[in-house]
């Protein structure tokens, strides 16, 4: 037991640091490459990974129904393709320490979305952390009040996590025997189409980039390399892991270490400013996703044994979506 305990608390640290330090390496990329075209080079060689690990694991290959097929083309569209286009054109306008603040709504905003989607019912606390983390995104966007690219990068970092709100919810509403594996493979193979789809109608093409510029650096490339199999790939592995062996209470948690390891890390990298603004900003935030997780905490603080907890939170009262409950 207790060496269960020391590698989950291994494996979620691990993947802390991996999704944490993506953000500076988005912002490697995005010095030599267009953001939507960055990430669709991402998620071409992620896809590649994951359809690789697919074939030697032996899973199945294809979607089988016309829910699985559904389910990935939401994935593809909005949990990929929309997430990550909003995604790096934001971290274009702010720091790392930003980025990682603002995505952190995500399991805050999903369960608002639930609501109309999915007919559920939000608890007064649920209701209260919701508009608590959205006033913690207006102290982040616009400390001194003027109308600047931070601005900008905030909105459509909030945009961001919006998409994969939505798309998380609408993949509840389908359930399927597809592997999780060849799910993702899939799921970030459209994904990589809607972003080079994106790219190809907003930005220059790749040969108009090759021929203004000197092209990718060694550092971009690197940077990619790290962004589609450590953070994607990897990271895919490790959550999955996690959540099997935590559940999705704990599991959640991780989206309140990764702003912290990105701001240390692209104050290391870079020397970017953590501002108390945005460190109040994403206090506000945790606060909120406290009062929208109220539930499942009280039950991780009280030292409730862990199956117990899993059974007791996937009843008629909970409506589970992107690997977090929410309550009615």
């Amino acid at each position: 037991m207790r060496s269960d305990r020391l590698r989950n608390a291994s494996l979620f640290t691990l993947l802390a640091l991996v999704w944490g330090t993506s953000y500076p390496a988005i912002e490697v990329g995005l010095r030599s490459l267009p953001p939507m075209l960055f990430a669709a080079l991402r998620y071409d060689v992620a896809s590649a990974v994951l359809f690789g690990y697919v074939l030697v694991a032996g899973r199945r290959r294809w979607p089988a129904t016309r829910a699985e097929w559904r389910s990935v083309a939401i994935g593809g569209v909005l949990l990929i393709g929309l997430h990550f286009a909003f995604a790096f054109l934001g971290q274009a306008y702010v720091s790392s320490a930003i980025s990682a603040v603002i995505l952190s709504l995500t399991p805050v905003v999903t369960p608002a979305f639930a609501v109309p989607l999915l007919r559920e019912r939000l608890s007064p606390p649920a209701i209260g952390g919701i508009v608590l983390a959205l006033c913690g995104v207006a102290v982040v966007a616009n400390p001194t009040g003027a109308l600047d690219g931070r601005l900008i990068g905030v909105g459509l970092l909030f945009c961001s996590a919006v998409a994969f709100a939505v798309g998380s919810v609408l993949s509840a509403r389908f359930d399927t025997l597809l592997p999780l594996s060849t799910a993702q493979a899939w799921t970030t193979l459209i994904g990589a189409g809607v972003l080079h789809l994106l790219s190809g109608l907003f930005e220059p093409s790749p040969a108009a980039v090759l021929a203004v510029g000197p092209g990718p650096s060694i550092d971009a490339l690197l940077a990619l390399g790290y962004l589609a199999i450590a953070a994607s790939a990897g990271g895919f592995v490790l959550y999955f892991d996690l959540l099997h062996e935590l559940g999705p209470s704990e599991v959640s948690l991780v989206s309140y270490l990764t702003p912290i390891v990105a701001a240390v890390t692209g104050w290391l990298a870079f020397g970017e400013a953590i501002t108390g603004t945005t460190v109040l900003g994403f206090c506000v935030i945790a606060a909120g996703f406290s009062l929208v997780e109220l539930r499942p905490l009280h039950g991780l603080l009280t030292r409730r044994r862990r199956h117990a907890v899993a059974r007791r939170y996937t009843d008629s009262y909970t409506v589970a979506v992107a690997g977090n409950r929410y309550y009615k």
